[in-house]
């Protein structure tokens, strides 16, 4: 079997580097305390949504454009998927008083620079192929899952942790679609940014289930999160 790894790692090393570096200070992102009406978000929450708000647009709208490339369902099933996240995060942003960073912008428009590089790459990528599209949805999940793992230790707020909760879960079943989607073309994709044991965790777990196999959140879900009782497996 092929393994798609080689080209992410020649091709995004600078790019995902300014990616995920950021997660650790925010140096990317201005601050956005006085974006905050009333108080209670810490600054690196209030980043850390407006963040993940445009990069779930991201996943959007890579997967939109590979459908329309490639006809495959399961990119449109996750696209919606994807578009139910970025509404759960608009909620946040909704609650807390913060400037959407996707407000008026079109399919493939962002506010972050690199966000904004990021989706050039992907979508020039993922019409070279059937297969490299699906690994590059592979590839935007594990960004999604790891980004949500770092900056989940910044949550403080019961809601917020809710909403991240649920992105995650949908991302682990949305990693799995796409991960069985490539094995149907006899390819196997090995993760860029998670070790093998936790990658290979994940893709284990059955839908709508976290790692260990145990129910994650969506049944669960707060109020007004924006999330039903739905994994989003999209396959």
């Amino acid at each position: 079997m092929k393994k798609h790894k080689v080209w992410f790692k020649m091709m995004f090393v600078g790019l995902l580097a300014a990616l995920v570096l950021p997660l650790a200070g925010f140096v990317s992102a201005p601050s956005v305390a006085a974006q905050v009406i009333g108080d209670g978000l810490s600054d690196a929450e209030a980043q850390g949504i407006l963040y993940m708000r445009e990069e779930e647009k991201v996943a959007r709208d890579v997967y939109t454009a590979l459908y329309e490339a490639w006809g495959l369902r399961v990119f449109q099933n996750i696209a919606r998927s994807e578009q139910a996240h970025m509404d759960a995060i608009r909620t946040l942003i909704d609650r807390y008083g913060l400037v959407d960073p996707a407000a008026g912008a079109g399919a493939g428009e962002f506010a972050n620079a690199d966000l904004q590089d990021l989706y050039d790459e992907l979508v020039a990528r993922g019409s070279e192929s059937v297969t490299e599209a699906l690994a590059v949805g592979a590839l935007i999940e594990e960004l999604d899952i790891t980004d949500l793992q770092q900056r989940m230790s910044d949550v403080t707020h019961e809601d917020v942790a809710w909403v991240y909760e649920n992105l995650l879960n949908g991302s682990e079943n949305h990693l799995r679609a796409f991960v069985t989607n490539l094995s149907r073309y006899g390819e196997t994709y090995e993760p860029v940014y998670m070790d093998q044991a936790a990658f290979d965790e994940i893709v284990a777990a059955g839908p709508g289930n976290g790692p260990a196999g145990g129910p994650r959140g969506n049944r669960n879900a707060a109020p007004g999160s924006g999330f039903g009782g739905r994994g989003g497996r999209g396959r």
